[in-house]
């Protein structure tokens, strides 16, 4: 829009001359790295009521308001797709969330496997690289992180009708087992989709053994060569979106 060239995620209702305070951070952020005053025009979206043209009401060190005008796009839904993957090196992970973001998954949960290296996740960091990726990308969705989550408890009490798309890296080293991707996703139809990511080094035979039995899971092949998590990631959430999500 023109006159508005940043776009800030904020916390608060959005609304015909809401009111906007400002953290510190923001505030920082606006006045002392963007460099903009009193009565510059800006985006904010919060997840929940679309985008909307604000006006910079107030502008200190520490602090700020904002006042909202009108909405500028109404709230779009995500696309039904949730992302389960390995945290793997921090900047990798932060990678991950941030395309994530940018491909539309709706939900983000880091699992725990037998081979993940990373032994924890920040969700609140994890929500920090969210809101960014919102900003740049201009979604007006916010996807959910959850809680780093054992593999065997994410799969004993998921919903069967939310079928789950296994990048099994295994399919790169044997012929059969996985169907390619132009045969694949010929087959499947649009619905509630999960895509699954190991960790470095791949899933367990164990833990592959078990993918394998349940039904709602479907092994897909990324091609002959191994991919790294980023990678696999990326590239699944292309092939699922240019097939079954919001780009055809």
């Amino acid at each position: 829009m023109a006159g508005a060239k940043i776009r800030l995620c904020v916390d608060h209702p959005l609304g015909p001359g809401q009111s906007l305070p400002l953290t510190e951070a923001q505030a920082h952020y606006l006045f002392g790295v963007m460099r903009i005053g009193v009565g510059t025009a800006l985006l904010v979206f919060n997840g929940r009521d679309g985008e909307w043209r604000a006006m910079v009401t107030a502008a200190g060190k520490r602090g700020g308001v904002l006042a909202c005008e009108e909405q500028t796009r109404p709230q779009l839904a995500a696309p039904d797709l949730w992302l389960l993957f390995a945290p793997v090196k921090k900047a990798r992970t932060d990678f991950i969330v941030e395309k994530a973001v940018e491909l539309g998954a709706a939900r983000l949960i880091p699992v725990q496997s037998d081979f993940t290296n990373a032994e924890r996740i920040r969700p609140d960091k994890a929500a920090a690289h969210v809101r960014e990726a919102a900003e740049q990308c201009e979604t007006t969705f916010l996807p959910e992180v959850a809680a780093l989550t054992p593999l065997p408890r994410l799969l004993s009490g998921w919903d069967p009708a939310r079928r789950i798309l296994w990048a099994d890296e295994s399919a790169a080293r044997a012929s059969g087992g996985a169907t390619s991707p132009a045969a694949l996703f010929a087959s499947l139809a649009p619905g509630a989709w999960a895509i699954l990511i190991g960790p470095e080094g791949g899933f367990s035979d164990k833990e592959r053994a078990h993918l394998r039995s349940l039904p709602f899971v479907v092994p897909i092949s990324l091609g002959p060569r191994i991919l790294r998590a980023e990678t696999a990631a990326l590239a699944l959430m292309t092939l699922w979106q240019a097939h079954l999500g919001d780009w055809r």
